[in-house]
């Protein structure tokens, strides 16, 4: 490495807007080749006031949006003061607090819900455990958490801020969305980072985690690889596009299509690369339970056509229906009654499940079936340029300078269930977001959390952050123990994953 950049904005940008005012900050910007600084960011120090505390478990009632729903860490009023009452009659001190949600551009502000915590607050993680488990002995839920890991909390750090900056002015390498040998496996993004020989790494978008929702690595929302579309969108949530010299770097929200040409006419795919009839993160055509967007939800949809290319992986998903597989021609080569096959060199296939896999039962072998898959951003511009790449987020965080967190847009919002925003938008997490600046540098961020030393950021937080860092058009990206950078082959970040850095579905490299 070598020295000091003057060049990248992260190294004289104005103190992030973390904590309280005036708290240490250090940065220390480093130039891994011409044109690409790393820059760390240290603000603020573990702060010895910040107390443990720990959260009740609310029961459903009556007046619940779903009264048959598990305990949830926000409910309604009435809900949480009636646990308030329950655990007083067992001599326990509790409170009702009111959630409250930052105004963002589809969410008005305002109060979600409540949530119940014990009066008494604790000085470490081990004393407020001892009192869970005095409290769950007695028939409640409930779990220990670190205050200062509530957003806007007034804790005084500590944050550890990592920023890859790459400047088109100066960069003479590649930058690219990689998913490693196969769509549907995973792999952590340090092996990525070496996979691609890259000098720096960040992990990118949402992915299938539980193989009950598909095929694990398989990208929740749009992919484009060196110009290739293995991964339709997720309705019109946004994504991050990628040329390889890193001089057009967008976000944008875009639309795919893919079709197939059938002896009854054009017919429209629901997906690509996929397990049928499993949507990760919803946001499909007649899906359920929605077809829009629905953060960390698995919707289905039982009669599906979705396309397969050779690097899906080293086979296609098995089951019933039918499967048709083409050559590069487009033309058919093989016709199976039953799903899952082997795809040779230049073969692609089509699978129809359900109600649809009569659409290829007339199909027989040497017929031509055209198959188009497009995607193009707001604009109309085509995202499927040689060495372009696209990897999915959400919300975004800016637009044109301005804050602009898409929240209910992008499914961050579930209906009738306050517990999910709380956690995943309000409260304090890893985060991992990108974008670029006003003179047109990518800029790739993490951002540690969920440990003691590390605080994390609200969604409010992290487009604060992105502005601070002179971002002008941004979104969040995969976090949490998904959250990891890599630098000359070593990992900068620090997983909040007790097992360390976790296996991904595709990150973004840096060569």
């Amino acid at each position: 490495m070598s020295g000091a950049s003057t060049a990248d904005p992260a190294s004289s940008a104005k103190s992030l807007p973390l904590g309280p005012s005036g708290l240490s900050e250090t940065r220390t910007a480093r130039t891994l080749r011409p044109g690409v600084t790393w820059t760390h960011i240290d603000r603020g120090s573990v702060d010895p006031a910040v107390r443990w505390v720990v959260e009740l478990g609310i029961p459903s009632t009556r007046s619940s949006p779903d009264p048959d729903a598990s305990p949830r860490s926000v409910q309604d009023r009435a809900s949480a003061d009636a646990l308030v009452g329950s655990l007083a009659a067992h001599d326990v001190d509790a409170a009702t607090q009111p959630v409250t949600q930052p105004r963002a551009a589809d969410v008005a502000p305002g109060v979600i819900g409540y949530r119940v915590r014990l009066v008494t607050t604790f000085p470490s993680k081990a004393a407020a455990d001892a009192e869970l488990a005095r409290v769950r002995a007695m028939g409640f839920s409930g779990r220990s958490w670190y205050a200062g890991w509530d957003g806007g909390a007034a804790a005084a750090g500590h944050w550890s801020v990592n920023v890859l900056t790459i400047d088109p002015r100066e960069f003479r390498g590649g930058i690219g969305g990689t998913y490693g040998p196969s769509i549907e496996t995973r792999e952590r993004t340090s092996w990525l980072a070496a996979y691609e020989k890259a000098s720096a790494a960040v992990n990118a978008g949402f992915f299938v985690f539980d193989p009950a929702a598909g095929a694990e690595g398989d990208p929740a929302g749009a992919g484009v690889y060196d110009g290739r579309l293995l991964s339709e969108t997720v309705g019109r949530r946004p994504v991050l596009v990628l040329d390889p010299r890193g001089a057009h770097t967008a976000v944008t929200r875009p639309v795919w299509e893919g079709t197939v040409r059938l002896r009854a006419g054009q017919a429209a795919l629901d997906g690509i690369d996929r397990v049928p009839g499993l949507i990760r993160n919803c946001g499909g055509h007649g899906d359920t339970p929605t077809d829009q967007p629905l953060h960390d939800v698995t919707c289905t949809d039982s009669g599906e056509l979705v396309a397969f290319n050779r690097e899906f992986g080293a086979r296609t998903p098995g089951g019933a229906g039918r499967e048709v597989i083409l050559d590069s021609a487009g033309r058919v080569v093989r016709v199976a009654d039953a799903r899952g096959t082997v795809l040779r060199d230049g073969e692609r296939s089509i699978q129809a499940t359900g109600d649809r896999a009569g659409e290829l039962a007339g199909v027989r072998v040497g017929a031509a079936l055209p198959l188009s898959l497009t995607l193009r951003s707001a604009s109309g511009a085509t995202l499927t340029r040689p060495g372009t790449s696209v990897v999915n987020g959400g919300p975004q965080l800016l637009q044109g300078g301005a804050f602009h967190v898409t929240q209910a847009a992008d499914g961050m919002v579930h209906p009738g269930d306050p517990s999910f925003q709380y956690g995943w938008v309000l409260q304090r997490n890893p985060r991992t977001f990108a974008g670029v600046d006003a003179s047109g540098r990518t800029v790739l961020v993490t951002v540690d959390g969920r440990q003691l030393g590390e605080m994390g950021l609200s969604i409010q937080e992290t487009a604060d952050v992105a502005k601070s860092l002179g971002l002008v058009d941004a979104l969040n990206l995969d976090g949490g123990g998904s959250t990891a950078m890599v630098v000359e082959g070593g990992l900068v970040s620090h997983p909040s994953d007790a097992a360390g850095e976790r296996a991904v579905g595709d990150a973004i490299y840096v060569r």
